[in-house]
């Protein structure tokens, strides 16, 4: 079913390595995802995978503090980040700024001196007033795949063995539910709405798009939520009679409304569909 809409969101979505380097000196990496909207090299992910960049600042903060206050009060934190890296698909890619709508999980930011070759097809967005639930959607992303970076020294980066490359996605089908409503921005400019789909995102899943059988965005992947079903089964565990909680695990996706408000107010071009 999504055949043809997978070989067309693969060109416009790419994985997103996030590697931290640790006051203990321990090495961290996780993946997650972003879509490339247009030739300018502007592209979209969920605001959370930007969490590791916040901390990294405020790290160094605490850091420097550490090393100016010598006093028995003060203990190092082991897991102070040192060092961190986004990498954006490419060793080319830099990227300065982002801007941040975080009550929507959603974050644009543009590459530095893009090359429009990258991207073979740039996407195109659904049409808010199309959108219908119970359209059959599928989500990409890069889960279920161990990166281990290594941090080297002379040159302050991190390095993966070439062997980890290409990173391999992962797409998944699922439903559209409901639309969700979470609330509006205080000048009422967004509202914070939400695709909601049958099927869990996955890690790795984060910031990449959630797009129909003919490959068009309808929402980037944000979490998963987990709905109590209302009943409770019994079971014997060990001996033991338990209770175990049933749940149905959905996703979130910001919403292309809202996706379409936020690039709007920064005059970031994009495709709509006709």
């Amino acid at each position: 079913m999504f055949s043809k809409a997978y070989k067309i969101a693969t060109q416009y979505t790419f994985p997103l390595i996030i590697s931290n380097r640790f006051y203990d000196n321990t090495v961290e990496s996780g993946l997650g995802s972003f879509v490339i909207i247009n030739n300018e090299g502007w592209f979209i992910t969920a605001a959370h995978v930007l969490q590791g960049l916040q901390q990294h600042q405020q790290h160094q903060r605490e850091i420097l503090a550490f090393q100016n206050t010598k006093t028995a009060d003060l203990v190092a934190n082991p897991k102070w980040i040192l060092n961190h890296s986004m990498w954006f698909a490419a060793d080319s890619h830099r990227v300065k700024e982002f801007h941040v709508l975080s009550e929507n999980d959603l974050a644009i930011g543009k590459i530095e001196n893009f090359n429009p070759q990258f991207v073979k097809n740039y996407p195109i967005f659904k049409h808010p007033k199309n959108i219908e639930p119970g359209t059959s959607l599928c989500k990409l992303g890069y889960p279920f795949y161990d990166l281990k970076a290594k941090f080297i020294d002379n040159t302050k980066s991190f390095s993966f063995d070439s062997t980890a490359f290409p990173i391999p996605s992962f797409p998944m089908d699922g439903m559209m539910t409901r639309n969700v409503i979470t609330g509006k921005s205080p000048d009422n400019m967004y509202e914070y709405k939400w695709i909601e789909t049958s099927s869990p995102g996955l890690r790795g899943q984060s910031g990449g798009p959630t797009f129909d059988r003919d490959g068009k965005i309808w929402a980037i992947q944000s979490k998963t939520m987990h709905l109590p079903l209302g009943f409770s089964p019994k079971i014997i565990k060990n001996g033991i009679e338990i209770e175990e909680n049933q749940f149905m695990n959905v996703g979130l996706g910001a919403h292309v409304e809202t996706i379409l408000k936020f690039l709007d107010f920064y005059k970031v071009k994009y495709q709509l569909e006709v």
